[in-house]
């Protein structure tokens, strides 16, 4: 298959910056679609995987698979899209398509490994994937998205991994009217949660460390704020919950946030703590709750998420940086130092 030459911000080892680089992109095939790069958000998952943290990173590596921008080229056999469409791609470009997963729409879980924006395997050159850190995409149109024309580009681009991430747990565990949701954690994760859950219809209530969060979270949309540091708080608000998305992704005490739930509640784990959390017998057994994890949604549900959306206008809090400040971005993530999501202008590569 033919190939061409573009540019990109990636790392030929763990322990060097992200700098300019040329990678090679496939030509259009009959199914894909060449999508030009608008805005490309930065995930916590991307410095992981740049620093290798979680081992098994490629190199180079070029991450980014908050992407958003407009198709430049389309395929013969192409039938979902148009050129000039406004359109994402979030943390999957493809999956084996015949596992039991993937037939019901849920390839996030393919049997086989899905194969990810960047760090996978692209089948059609037998190399690593390259992600939205670069000019230019090319993506079989089964894994590419429609954004609502109502959002802003910029502020759209974490939907494709920080919304959907949120958005999947609360649809699967039936979070609407009548329920009252935890959303543990105001941070990248955090903030989507508590935008969704809220226009889902539940009273959301903010469990977070910092007492200096609650105004933000208020903000966002809360309803009420627990103090987790504060024990009469915590006392006070024990078994009244009926889901807790929990988006911590630092070493927490996950039972005391289970004592908030009500009988049959369950907590659903979605950020990535690097240990292991002890969880007590009778944390659960007590109530019969459940303790739970979850990661992105399938395509189908991705769209479902965009278009909820777009129709509460919902988007990410974001501070837009030029991909030349992407190191000293990485620097202020590891410290938290960002409301809520940095998105990369990625004009600032072609320019």
């Amino acid at each position: 298959m033919n190939t061409h030459e573009i540019k990109a911000f990636g790392t030929n080892e763990p322990t060097s910056d992200l700098k300019e680089m040329a990678i090679n992109r496939r030509e259009v095939g009959v199914r894909d679609v060449e999508i030009d790069i608008l805005f490309c958000g930065v995930c916590h998952s991307d410095l992981h995987t740049a620093r290798n943290e979680w081992g098994g990173t490629i190199y180079p590596n070029v991450p980014g698979h908050e992407i958003v921008g407009r198709i430049t080229k389309i395929g013969r056999d192409v039938t979902k899209f148009n050129t000039g469409d406004l359109v994402g791609v979030g943390c999957m470009v493809d999956s084996c398509r015949e596992c039991e997963s993937c037939k019901e729409g849920l390839e996030q879980y393919c049997e086989k490994g899905n194969i990810g924006t960047y760090n996978g395997h692209e089948k059609q050159l037998n190399q690593q994937t390259f992600g939205g850190y670069s000019e230019r995409v090319v993506v079989d149109e089964d894994f590419v998205l429609h954004v609502p024309r109502n959002l802003d580009p910029a502020a759209a681009a974490p939907l494709l991994c920080a919304g959907i991430t949120t958005y999947s747990p609360l649809n699967h565990w039936k979070v609407g009217p009548g329920t009252q949701v935890g959303i543990v954690g105001i941070g990248g994760l955090g903030h989507m949660g508590v935008k969704i859950a809220k226009a889902m219809g539940a009273h959301v209530v903010v469990i977070t460390t910092s007492r200096s969060k609650k105004g933000d979270a208020q903000r966002l949309g809360a309803d009420e704020v627990i103090l987790s540091t504060d024990q009469d708080q915590m006392s006070k608000n024990k078994g009244r919950l009926d889901f807790i998305l929990d988006c911590v992704s630092a070493q927490h005490d996950i039972n005391a946030y289970l004592g908030l739930l009500k009988r049959d509640g369950s907590l659903t784990l979605v950020g990535a703590p690097e240990h292991p959390l002890p969880v007590a017998a009778f944390s659960l057994i007590l109530s019969r709750k459940s303790f739970s994890g979850s990661m992105i949604g399938g395509i189908a549900e991705t769209q479902e998420m965009l278009d909820f959306c777009g129709k509460h206008n919902i988007t990410s809090d974001i501070e837009i940086i030029k991909i030349q400040d992407i190191n000293a971005a990485y620097d202020r993530l590891l410290k938290g130092d960002v409301k809520y999501r940095f998105v990369i202008d990625m004009n600032s590569l072609k320019n």
